[in-house]
């Protein structure tokens, strides 16, 4: 059945290019430059597993904000077919530059389209877990949901998006700023692996450090059986930047964990992997709320 309003979405969901295509989620991709070339984020897993192997080579990635200008010429290709309220979910305010711009566009735009109601949700959610409220809100909508019957639920839910992380080379996020080289000369000696999460504010935390690859997959094991004590179906989404043994690994312990659990794995994003380099692994789920 036709909805009077749209589901839009950006690259930093992290879902496939299939899946968006399957269900006609427009998105929004963000760029990002390697040997000086500008390329983008197009959701499609070769690129994800080339630009990580680039990466692993020596390339250096960086990525930029989008600019109201190219928000704008987005949101007014929504408009074609007539204008709709647009429901646009992308990664947690906190973290994104883009965000702002994001806000100008949907302003400006209300000058040529004074009937326009895009509402940018700030999802406090990031990569995996916002593909995760994709998919959930896609379900709603392809259901015939009502746009307030949305709205209400992504508030509702969205704090309950479990996000866990661990990096295995704290040179890449070095380079980003986000430890000392003194931290991340002395982690990569000690073969130190912060373990991370994402809490309600949206922003990105340490949880806890330990010591080697398998202790800190470990401890994400450790904190899924803490969230989801008596869960018989679960579902989880794995994001992985070219680890795919330990995304099958993680898989198999959660299907020992909960026989009747749903494991999907899908190649990390290039934006988000950008920050944190190959080696990232992430585990996405619903609980009933957020720990460290």
């Amino acid at each position: 059945m036709a909805q009077d309003y749209i589901i839009a979405t950006a690259s930093t969901c992290d879902l496939t290019r299939e899946y968006l295509e399957e269900h006609n989620i427009p998105f929004i991709s963000y760029s990002y430059v390697m040997d000086d070339k500008n390329y983008e984020d197009d959701c499609r897993e070769e690129t994800r597993s080339e630009t990580y192997r680039q990466m692993r080579e020596g390339k250096l990635l960086s990525t930029s904000a989008i600019n109201m200008y190219t928000y704008r010429e987005f949101f007014e290709g929504l408009f074609k077919d007539g204008v709709k309220p647009v429901v646009f979910l992308d990664m947690t305010r906190p973290l994104s530059s883009s965000y702002k711009y994001c806000e100008e566009a949907i302003e400006d735009l209300k000058s040529d389209y004074p009937d326009s109601n895009i509402i940018n949700v700030d999802t406090r959610c990031v990569s995996g877990g916002l593909g995760m409220l994709v998919m959930k809100v896609v379900e709603l909508y392809e259901a015939g949901e009502s746009l307030d019957t949305v709205l209400k639920w992504i508030e509702e839910n969205k704090l309950k998006i479990a996000h866990r992380f661990t990096v295995d080379d704290l040179k890449w996020l070095k380079r980003g700023g986000r430890v000392s080289n003194a931290s991340a000369l002395v982690g990569t000696l000690l073969s130190i692996k912060p373990v991370l999460y994402v809490p309600d504010e949206g922003t990105l935390v340490a949880s806890s450090k330990v010591r080697g690859r398998k202790a800190a997959l470990e401890t994400i094991l450790n904190s899924v059986k803490n969230d989801l004590p008596d869960a018989k179906a679960p579902e989880f989404l794995i994001n992985h930047a070219d680890c795919m043994d330990d995304a099958e690994y993680m898989k198999g312990r959660l299907l020992e964990m909960y026989p009747d659990a749903k494991v999907t794995i899908i190649g990390l994003g290039v934006v988000i992997g950008a920050h944190c380099g190959p080696g990232l692994f992430t585990v996405f789920y619903m609980t009933d709320a957020r720990r460290a």
